[in-house]
């Protein structure tokens, strides 16, 4: 039988392995310092032991607020050590009462924070009278009540290890596989978020049920662009690569948002990662500035660059089926095209790169096809955190683009109909796990608990199918389907992914029905490009005109068109799903207006929320009508 671990087990027989190994990098003083994995579990032993010392008892929660930086990683260590549960909270969190409800809710009587984020628990700290010490991860020049910087804990904890090491160690051998580690909260697709509960055993066995399909070598240096707080970061970034003795570095801190976000380029450049984690927002991201580089080299360029990314595209197929006696020409000019363009592509992004983990949200298999072209292949994987989070993932030695992964091992999946029935391969339904990375439940939540996991196993809410038994394919939300009058039920994400691909006149679109006439679309206009187009179609037409915008509109509504009869797209999806009317909306989802999460997937019922009032004039005759006065206003 499999040994279960806890984290602390785990760290503890790491370290053994690669004790002198680099595990930490982070840029201080304007160069990249390395802390290998002993001096990484030293300072774990002083924060976790100053932690003791300062009153923290075995089970207490401990919420931890911070950019990326090896202090983040250290905190959770620490608490781990001192038997307390990390409360890990995202910073991006602005509004008072969102922090309140997780602090409250968790019971964390202990919070550690950046200095940048410490204006947040200063406001919030008269709502949390429970909250006894705030500890702060930067040296300031005054402290207020409750304040401590973390340098006094680590003096606590050097005091504590030289008297009572043998209490130290009785503390943290204490901690068993089932005890908590984290709670890790939702980011509140309703009213009030979720505490997810994972366990130590949840965390390492994930790891050891990721090692089935990601590998990577002591040499690997991960770059870690994803908030902490999430666990993709923790199990495919800190753990893994800790069990293989390789590195992982932090992206700096930048004084703004704008200012971290231009940090990451810098961080590539300089610390040159073989290995990142990613999500489609930053691999979209990535493609854009890669193509704008190229661009600006001039039309002779950027032409054999577009045939060289056809040529390789077309050679790679999906992956594990690349090349075959048809493609054999190709090779050859796979390799001039390398050394002359996609080498110098990568050189952006370090030189090194190997490959990208994929997480968050569907990564269109386009996006997949032109990674795996330029030479960095982004490995798509799918999980959630209730499943700790990895379930599927895949890698250089097994993969299919476009597929979602092979499943992890040991680990039991099916995939099931409405009524909970076992489907065939090829059939899809919901995605349900069952294995030791299936999180405790929900915390002070028995009845969410209940209805997620059912005899041990949990049902994700994903839809899906099995290729076979290897390969899963994830398709879209089980519980966000579209419904229509008669109870037929249609996933809508394949139609709103094409819809935004396909189309440069529309960023984002949510589609709407809930057993009533007609499917709508939420929709958010790209105001540039309709614009450039009515410049292009009319150019004494006013984009601030009503005629102007009514041409916009109309350019919308041609672009939904093409996916009806006579259209380009048409057939592509059924007709019957396709959106009969559009709200066309004044403002982008946004992690800012909440209608995004931290790994940027649209946050259905916030969108709808917000606009309940248009989607019910949507459902009018005279919301039918695309250049109706709301849209016209969105404009």
């Amino acid at each position: 039988m499999t040994e279960r671990l806890t984290i602390i087990d785990f760290v503890e027989k790491y370290v053994g392995i690669y004790s002198s190994n680099t595990f930490l990098w982070e840029k201080t003083g304007g160069e990249w310092k390395s802390t290998s994995y002993s001096q990484t579990r030293k300072e774990a032993y002083r924060i976790g032991a100053g932690l003791v010392a300062l009153g923290v008892q075995k089970g207490e929660k401990v919420a931890l607020l911070s950019e990326g930086r090896n202090l983040w990683v250290l905190g959770e260590l620490g608490i781990l050590y001192a038997g307390a549960v990390n409360v890990p909270l995202s910073i991006k969190l602005e509004e008072s009462n969102d922090l309140v409800f997780r602090v409250k809710h968790s019971d964390a009587k202990y919070i550690m924070v950046s200095k940048s984020q410490l204006p947040k628990i200063r406001t919030i700290l008269p709502e949390v009278p429970a909250v006894e010490k705030v500890i702060v991860f930067d040296e300031l020049d005054e402290y207020l009540e409750k304040e401590m910087p973390v340098s006094e804990i680590q003096k606590a904890g050097d005091e504590f290890l030289e008297k009572n090491m043998d209490i130290f160690i009785q503390r943290y051998r204490s901690v068993g596989p089932d005890d908590y580690a984290n709670i890790s909260y939702t980011s509140g697709t309703t009213a009030d978020p979720k505490g997810i509960l994972l366990t130590h055993r949840n965390y390492t066995a994930n790891v050891e049920q990721a090692q089935s399909v990601i590998g990577v070598t002591p040499q690997d240096r991960m770059l870690i662009i994803l908030p902490l707080d999430h666990c993709f970061a923790h199990v495919a970034g800190f753990y893994t690569m800790m069990s293989y003795g390789a590195s992982i570095g932090t992206v700096p801190q930048g004084r703004t948002p704008m200012e971290a976000l231009r940090n990451i380029p810098m961080s590539i450049k300089e610390l040159k990662p073989t290995v990142m984690l990613s999500v489609p927002a930053l691999a979209k991201n990535f493609k854009k500035n890669i193509e704008s580089g190229i661009k600006a080299k001039g039309p002779g360029v950027e032409k054999l660059y577009n045939f060289a990314l056809d040529n390789a595209i077309k050679y790679n197929r999906e992956g594990y089926n690349k090349g075959g006696f048809c493609s054999w020409w190709r090779k050859p000019l796979m390799w001039l095209f390398d050394s002359l363009i996609f080498k110098n592509v990568r050189e952006g992004l370090g030189g090194q790169m190997r490959f990208f983990v994929g997480g968050g949200a569907l990564l269109d298999i386009d996006l997949q096809r032109y990674y795996y072209a330029i030479g960095i292949p982004m490995y798509q994987g799918y999980g959630l955190s209730e499943a700790t989070p990895i379930i599927s993932a895949n890698a250089p030695a097994k993969h299919i683009l476009g597929s979602s992964g092979c499943v992890v091992e040991p680990m039991d999946i099916k995939i099931c109909d409405a009524d909970g029935n076992e489907l065939p391969y090829g059939e899809k339904g919901e995605i349900v796990i069952r294995g030791e990375n299936v999180m405790a439940g929900y915390w002070k939540n028995p009845k969410s608990t209940a209805e997620t996991v059912v005899d041990g196993w949990l049902h994700t809410g994903d839809m899906g199918y099995m290729r076979d038994k290897d390969f899963l394919y994830v398709v879209g939300r089980f519980k966000s389907l579209l419904i229509s009058a008669d109870g037929e039920k249609y996933s809508p994400e394949g139609i709103e992914e094409s819809l935004v691909e396909n189309s440069k006149y529309i960023d984002q679109v949510v589609l709407h029905n809930s057993q009533d006439p007609y499917t709508i679309a939420l929709l958010v206009p790209n105001k540039d490009a309709l614009k450039a187009y009515l410049k292009e179609t009319a150019p004494d037409a006013d984009p601030a005109s009503e005629a102007g915008k009514k041409m916009m509109l109309e350019k919308i509504q041609d672009e939904l068109n093409s996916y009806r009869k006579g259209g380009k797209n048409y057939g592509a999806f059924p007709e019957r799903w396709l959106p009969a009317a559009v709200c066309v909306l004044p403002e982008p989802f946004t992690e800012q207006n909440h209608m995004v999460n931290s790994t940027m997937k649209i946050v259905r019922g916030k969108v709808e929320k917000a606009y309940e009032d248009r989607m019910r004039f949507a459902y009018t005759p005279e919301g039918k009508v695309i250049t109706n006065p709301m849209n016209l206003q969105s404009l």
